[in-house]
Order: structure tokens, then C-alpha cells, then sequence
């Protein structure tokens, strides 16, 4: 069989980070993890391409070329997906698709072949035999949850490498939590699998030895779901192979804010490599997070726990939500006086939506309050249902708390805020990084000189150089988001 595997585009977005990438040279952040995961399980005599079009133009040749396509996609995606299967279409190549997107939604896309529904370990498998059989079906799902032993190490050489600003890997799958809104749990269940420690030393040892440095994400939706095991079992296995591999990583991940709360956990993550984490902050409204179901968040001090894991030495990065059913006027100033307070610098803040298949989708469907389907964008200002706040007044606050805390003045102002609370603990290889030093003097260019936010940028500069020296490369970094952030919100960059 000849595979093509195809990864369709993502839109600019708050993480596509895509104005950011061209400073140094980047297509996309990501690879697409799951799509070379499933590659991973199909046969190894089968011939197999992929095609990330995030960082590649697809051509219609390549199509034509294969027996099958296969299609891995979410939400945000649906408009490439569209054109993908067009294109399949004319030249006649059958489909095969999966992920998130389709795993909700296969019953709006009649074009599609074969559906490899829900995990890939527990479905794929039963259609390729089918298909050697001659009797592959349309539709193959599961109420099952895939025993995470047998995830393959992903095809991590398919990938155009050097064209992602990260490498990923997974460790687990589920989140203990209930939030209402939430769709990870619908997916993935409540109980958190996780692959064993050898595993993951594996897909550690894959890209080491494609001679990959720096950057890895742990795409895991809560990577302390599993706490216990985290830090009794993996964090001492990883820490041994980043130490014998003298430190070729630094890893990124997502977490529920109670990481706030084990001490030695934290420093045992950053002596291993961890360098920042992002969290769902959602809102700093007790009411709000006792309506959306957020119980870990709630009745505790959250800028103190924010402070608590930058001191730590993690970079924070948050999420956060308005148009609760209990949010009131007052939710814009309190989120705007939080984000500033915390000095978190990568603040998604989004409309609430109601993914398919979630307890909140569930509930407003019975309400008659759905309006359109989710685009699964965060920052694109839509909604897809009827807020019980005044809609007008909903988005000019959410609007108020984009301009307030990405306009140059106080987004610089929080940048300072937070290198002031970091503590960096992780000391990384001073090897000295070519696409790095090309990137300051890129944003030197295009930041300090062409944009009109020049006059904060300089002073963000200097004032790091005497105050806080060693983060500089941090302090260039936030400045070059702040610049995509600001373009991707509409603000002047």
C-alpha cells in the first residue's frame, strides 16, 4: 500500500504562533503527533508519506500517488479539511480520517471512506484487518479506552524536522476533573492512562538520535493527572536519561494549578528540565468557577499559586474564559487586574463555547440555547450559544480585556512582572544557538525599529539588562509573541 498522510492547515490563531515562527525561521510549533502516531501502527512493509500543511504545500500529484489518504484533524481545521477532501475527491483517492474532529462529527462528512473513530490503537487495527480481508467498513469506533502499553513509538522521521519550533510527545491520556466545558474527558475518560517509563525513554531516544535539541511538548491535557506516578516513577527515570544525555531537552507542559502545591514535585521537574507550564486559570470569578465545575480551582489563593510555580523556575502561560452564566460587568476589570497581577505573558482569553459531546453542551441543548456549531477557535470572538449577559455587552468587555492586556504599554509592563517573579532554576547548555541570536536581531528589526511599539521594546531591553541579565533571550522571546499576539487579536503590532 502506498499511504499519504496528510495534516491540514491550521488558521492564524493565539497558538499557531505563526507571526512569531519567522523569527526564527519556523513553519509550525507542533508536529501533527497523532497522525504520526497512527502511522506508526499501520504495517512497515507499506510505503508511507506525510504532508504537514503547516509547513508544506500539498500537491495534487502526491494525492494521486497514494491507495489511501489519511486524514487526522480538530476543530480549528474543518476549512483546510474541507479543501483536502475536495482534492481527493477529483483525483479519485479513497479516504481514511480520524482524530478529535471526526471522532465528534463523522456523520456530516459523507465523502469520507473509512472512519478510524475514537483511540487508533483500539480501532486501526480491526480495519486493516478487515482490509486485508477485502471487507473493510465504513465506520470503525469504540466505547473502549486504548491500554497505552501498546502505543507504538510515533513515525517521528516523517516529520520535515528542522520546520517545527517543537518536538512532541505523549505521556498519558484522561483528566481526573469534570469541567463543564471541557472535551478532553468525553474523548479520553476520567481515568488517567500513561505509557511506562520506557516507552517514553524511546520517543526520547527517536528524536535524539534524528539529532533533535531543545524544545519538547508534553501534549498530555493534565501531565500531573496521575501525580503519584509522575513523580515516583517517570520524573526519576527522565531525569537519569537527561542527565546521561547530557540535557538535550527542555520540556514544556499542561497542568491543573494544585501543581502549585507539592514543592519538592516542582523542583524535582525543574532539575529534570521542565521550563514552563501552561494552566487553565479560566477565571478568577469563585462563583464562575464553581458554576463550570472547575473544583481545582476553586477556594484557593490563585495568583499565589501562579507565583508559587514561577518561583519554582516553570514559565506559566494561562487560559482564561469569559461569558459564564454567572459572569457579571465586573469579570472584565477582575480578569484584566489578575493577568497583570500574575505576570502570565501568554494569556489566551476566549469566549466560552460548548464543544460537541461536553456536560455543558449537554445542558444548553436542553436549554434551546445552541446557536451555531464551535469553530474551535479560542480568539476568534465567536460564540456558540446564547449568553445569558447582554451579548453586545459580553463581547465589548471581552474586548476591553484583549486591548488592555495586549496594547504595548501594559503587555510590556507584564513581561517585567513576570521576570520579576521567574526563578530560573534549570540551568540549559550554554552552546551557543545560531537561529536564536538571527531572531534578536530580526526583532531588533522588526519590533525596536519598523513597529510602532519600538519605544516599549527598547526600554523592555534595557531595563533587563540592568535589572534582570540572564533572562534576556526570555525577555526577546515574550516580546517576539507579544508582536504575533497583537496581530492575531487585531491590535497594531
Amino acid at each position: 500500500m502506498k499511504i499519504l498522510l496528510i495534516y491540514p492547515r491550521y488558521p492564524d490563531s493565539f497558538w499557531s504562533f505563526k507571526h512569531a515562527l519567522k523569527f526564527i525561521s519556523k513553519k509550525a510549533a507542533v508536529p501533527p503527533l497523532g497522525l504520526i502516531t497512527a502511522s506508526a501502527l499501520l504495517p512497515k512493509t507499506w510505503e508511507k508519506k506525510l504532508v504537514d500543511m503547516n509547513v508544506s504545500e500539498l500537491d495534487e500529484r502526491e494525492i494521486a500517488w497514494a491507495d489511501y489518504v489519511f486524514i487526522s484533524a480538530m476543530y480549528i481545521q474543518k476549512d483546510s479539511v474541507s479543501k483536502v477532501i475536495s482534492a481527493c475527491i477529483k483525483s479519485g483517492t479513497k479516504i481514511v480520517a480520524g482524530g478529535p474532529l471526526f471522532t465528534q462529527e463523522y456523520e456530516i462528512y459523507p465523502q469520507i471512506d473509512h472512519f478510524i473513530l475514537n483511540e487508533a490503537e483500539i480501532t486501526l487495527p480491526h480495519f486493516l484487518s478487515d482490509l486485508s480481508a477485502g471487507n473493510a467498513k465504513r465506520i470503525y469506533k469504540t466505547e473502549k479506552f486504548a491500554d497505552l502499553s501498546l502505543s507504538p513509538v510515533p513515525d517521528y522521521h516523517l516529520l520535515e524536522i528542522k520546520k517545527y519550533a517543537f518536538m512532541s510527545i505523549q505521556v498519558s491520556r484522561g483528566c481526573p476533573f469534570s469541567c463543564e466545558f471541557c472535551e478532553i474527558t468525553s474523548l479520553l475518560g476520567h481515568k488517567v492512562r500513561m505509557k511506562n517509563t520506557r516507552q517514553i525513554t524511546h520517543e526520547l531516544e527517536a528524536l535524539y538520535h534524528l539529532n533533535w535539541r531543545g524544545a519538547v511538548s508534553i501534549v498530555d491535557d493534565n501531565f500531573i493527572g496521575n501525580k503519584k506516578e509522575v513523580k515516583t516513577a517517570l520524573l526519576p527515570s527522565l531525569k537519569s536519561w537527561m542527565q546521561k544525555n547530557n540535557y538535550p531537552f527542555v520540556f514544556s507542559i499542561q497542568s491543573s494549578i494544585n501543581l502549585a502545591d507539592d514543592k519538592e514535585l516542582l523542583s524535582l521537574m525543574v532539575e529534570t528540565g521542565f521550563t514552563s507550564a501552561f494552566i487553565g486559570i479560566e477565571t478568577p470569578d469563585e462563583i464562575s468557577l464553581q458554576t463550570c465545575n472547575k473544583v481545582q480551582n476553586q477556594k484557593r489563593n490563585l495568583l499565589q499559586c501562579v507565583r508559587e510555580i514561577q518561583h519554582a523556575g516553570l514559565l506559566v502561560s494561562g487560559g482564561f474564559i469569559v461569558g459564564f452564566d454567572s459572569d457579571n460587568a465586573s469579570v472584565f476589570d477582575k480578569q484584566i487586574d489578575f493577568i497583570q497581577k500574575s505576570g502570565i505573558v501568554s494569556a489566551m482569553v476566549g469566549l466560552l463555547n460548548a464543544p460537541k459531546n461536553t456536560i455543558l453542551y449537554k445542558r444548553l441543548e436542553a436549554e434551546n440555547r445552541l446557536t451555531i456549531e464551535s469553530t474551535g477557535n479560542n480568539t476568534d470572538s465567536s460564540m456558540n450559544f446564547n449568553p445569558k449577559m447582554d451579548y453586545n455587552e459580553l463581547i465589548d468587555g471581552y474586548k476591553k480585556i484583549i486591548s488592555s492586556i495586549y496594547s504595548t504599554r501594559p503587555y510590556y509592563k507584564r513581561v517585567r512582572r513576570l521576570l520579576l517573579n521567574y526563578k530560573r532554576r534549570y540551568r540549559k547548555n550554554k552552546k551557543i544557538n545560531l537561529t536564536l541570536i538571527a531572531g534578536f536581531f530580526k526583532s531588533m528589526f522588526i519590533i525596536g525599529m519598523v513597529n510602532k511599539g519600538r519605544l516599549e521594546y527598547w526600554k523592555l531591553v534595557v531595563w533587563t539588562l540592568f535589572n534582570r541579565p540572564g533572562l534576556f533571550s526570555d525577555a526577546i522571546t515574550f516580546a517576539v509573541y507579544g508582536y504575533h499576539f497583537r496581530i492575531v487579536y487585531g491590535l497594531k503590532a
